[in-house]
């Protein structure tokens, strides 16, 4: 099996000259998980080289990334999504290809907002489907709702999302057909679980 997980560029946190990224513990949980399970793992970002938090990575650029080379797509959640995966035309394009060749995608945290210009047959690729994602609460918890561009709660319901949630920092993933997303940190391990029982499932049932 192979998965290609998609991590951020960015590393500044609006305006407030703090630093942000990729949440490890986003990448990591999920990553062992996947490596655990004897996945194949291949990880790009949108500038390609080095993700903000990890310097030992060399990565390439995510325009390079193709979805028939892989079996799904995991996106590492962490503020810096928000800024340039949820602009990337790159990414924008990676995500509908996932997706429009009958593949499941997976997001976690602040990642489900950067479906915010995702579409699929005409129409917002999440209208009408059950996500969750980074609550407004757990914005509010971190005292950053007034530095991210769009709260990822807001978003996904303006695009005609059905968004469901737990309290806040709560583990807690939404499966609707094959969008798969998580809330929060607390979230990533189990949200990477259910996408490979997901995939699982899915081959077992083409096999057969």
């Amino acid at each position: 099996m192979k998965i290609l997980m998609v991590l951020t560029s960015h590393d500044q946190l609006g305006n407030t000259g703090r630093k942000t990224g990729f949440w490890l513990e986003e990448f990591a949980a999920p990553y062992f998980v996947f490596r655990d399970a004897g996945v194949e793992l291949t990880l790009a970002t949108p500038k390609g080289g080095q993700p903000p938090l990890d310097p030992k990575s060399d990565l390439p650029e995510l325009a390079d990334m193709k979805s028939e080379n892989f079996d799904t797509v995991f996106y590492v959640g962490g503020h810096g999504p928000m800024w340039d995966l949820a602009e990337s035309k790159d990414s924008i394009a990676l995500l509908e290809s996932f997706y429009s060749s009958g593949k499941t995608i997976c997001l976690v945290c602040h990642s489900p907002g950067v479906l915010r210009h995702v579409t699929y047959q005409g129409a917002p690729l999440v209208k009408g489907k059950h996500v969750t994602g980074f609550t407004n609460g757990e914005e509010a918890d971190v005292q950053l709702t007034h530095v991210v561009p769009f709260l990822v709660e807001d978003e996904l319901m303006r695009l005609g999302a059905i968004f469901e949630k737990k309290a806040n920092w709560q583990p807690f993933s939404v499966v609707d057909g094959r969008l798969i997303t998580g809330q929060n940190p607390a979230s990533s391990t189990t949200t990477a679980k259910t996408l490979l029982q997901t995939l699982g499932q899915s081959k077992s049932a083409s096999a057969s």
